[in-house]
């Protein structure tokens, strides 16, 4: 349990099926870091099994600046109201790993709504610890350097997915291990995260970001999602 200023100590938080620690109040809300398990069953950053990545991915150097692509999202052309309905949207297989940059059809569902998204990681952006000045850290985070995860969800269903929210993103670092996330409530300008815009229908895309850390000696190298059809660990991964 990490104490917050003040001396006030702090329950942990468990918010989407993580377990989080507080380490600090900043003047615009609370930030976590995450030590990362999935309801208990899956190992933190510091003891879970190595997430294997292709040989270019490991021995790829560390850079400042992002790891950046265009995404390409084909729209489907309208079909007439005769036509036979197009079929579910599956997403590829559990495991499968695709380049930052590259669209991904999968299902989607959030509270009571169903449909499907293209999903894409646009971007991995190294940052500055200077970055997080104006917040109060503790000092298990000293030695850490936040990394931006960029991505973006277009709608590809015929559900109105407004208010939606799309979770179960994590970084993965350069050993394959998960990046701790840094979970800010409240406005970071640096990475805004949030839910799906208003009247969010077919065709609509929206722009999020994820602050997650990295040790200096490493760096965050993959992206996984890993909700519903799959698991933690046998995701879908942008390297």
């Amino acid at each position: 349990m990490a104490r917050a200023n003040g001396g006030r100590h702090v329950k942990p938080i468990d918010r989407s099926r993580r377990t989080m620690v507080l380490v600090g109040l900043t003047t615009v809300g609370a930030l976590t870091l995450a030590a990362c398990n999935d309801g208990g069953s899956a190992p933190n950053s510091a003891t879970s099994a190595p997430f294997t990545t292709p040989a270019a991915a490991r021995t790829a150097t560390a850079s400042s600046a992002p790891l950046t692509a265009a995404p390409s999202i084909t729209a489907a052309a309208p079909t007439s109201s005769s036509a036979a309905p197009a079929p579910a949207v599956s997403g590829p297989a559990p495991g499968t790993a695709v380049k930052i940059g590259d669209a991904v059809r999968l299902p989607f569902s959030f509270g009571g709504s169903e449909g499907a998204i293209a999903l894409t990681v646009t971007s991995i952006e190294k940052g500055d610890p200077a970055d997080l000045a104006s917040l109060k850290l503790d000092d298990n985070t000293k030695g850490l350097v936040p990394y931006y995860i960029h991505y973006q969800v277009t709608n590809i269903g015929d559900t109105d997915l407004s208010f939606t929210n799309l979770s179960h993103i994590r970084g993965l670092l350069s050993n394959g291990t998960r990046a701790p996330d840094l979970m800010v409530f409240g406005t970071f300008a640096k990475c805004s995260d949030g839910k799906m815009p208003s009247e969010f229908t077919n065709g609509k895309s929206a722009d999020f970001c994820i602050p997650v850390m990295s040790p200096k000696t490493s760096r965050v190298a993959a992206v996984e999602y890993w909700d519903d059809p799959y698991t933690f660990n046998n995701g879908i991964t942008w390297e």
